[in-house]
């Protein structure tokens, strides 16, 4: 079975682009991350309430949906390796790329873990589960004594709080230097993980580089 699924992804390495599955990982977390990041800034302005619990409620529930994908993704990137494309050189930019994959990993690891140690620590009455379908356990922190409950409570927000700084860090790293790549250096990193076959994104690409300038209308002279 793997051995076919590794067929069948290689006819899309052997393209210099990412399998359909690991493409479809990285937007489906990506649009994820983004929503987890807006929601996380707007529920912070709400008063306690009913509403503010439910609000963390669909945090913690989209939070452990990225933990999931996450670990299938490395996991599938286990089983069916990347391509090798233009960013894969010996240099600086190779292995700044590589260290920001792995605190990308980090953070989408670490932040649904300290969230679900927060939620364990604060509200083990209240359920938890991924996507509000599957169930999923608390930590066992509830038979703690309290003050070291408060202080795991404490060190998950602080990690938490951390991890959202560094990935507020990455992100505009990481699209600027996808950017960089695909129209400065002409690579083939973002052409391979577009969830559109490379050949309209060259096409496209060199549609804009060979694009006429339409011409300027003179400005109208201020002699009198």
């Amino acid at each position: 079975m793997i051995a076919k699924v590794r067929a069948w992804a290689r006819v899309h390495v052997d393209e210099d682009r990412y399998s359909p599955v690991g493409v479809a990982f990285h937007w489906t977390i990506a649009a994820l991350v983004f929503f987890q990041l807006w929601w996380g800034w707007r529920m912070g302005g709400r008063p306690a309430g009913y509403d503010k619990l439910e609000a963390y409620e669909l945090h913690s529930q989209v939070g452990l949906l990225i933990l999931v994908l996450t670990l299938l993704r490395m996991a599938w990137r286990l089983v069916i390796p990347g391509p090798f494309n233009d960013a894969d050189k010996p240099g600086w930019q190779s292995a700044a790329a590589h260290l920001t994959h792995f605190v990308f990993y980090a953070c989408l690891v670490g932040l649904p873990l300290s969230g679900w140690a927060i939620w364990s620590a604060m509200a083990a009455e209240q359920g938890l589960s991924v996507s509000g379908v599957l169930p999923w356990p608390h930590l066992p922190l509830h038979e703690l004594p309290r003050p070291l409950r408060w202080a795991v409570l404490e060190w998950g927000r602080h990690a938490h709080f951390a991890l959202v700084l560094t990935l507020l860090a990455l992100i505009p790293m990481h699209v600027g230097a996808a950017l960089k790549h695909h129209f400065w250096d002409k690579d083939d990193v973002l052409a391979g993980m577009l969830p559109v076959s490379r050949s309209l994104v060259n096409r496209a690409r060199e549609d804009l580089k060979h694009r006429p300038t339409p011409p300027r209308s003179p400005r109208p002279s201020n002699a009198g």
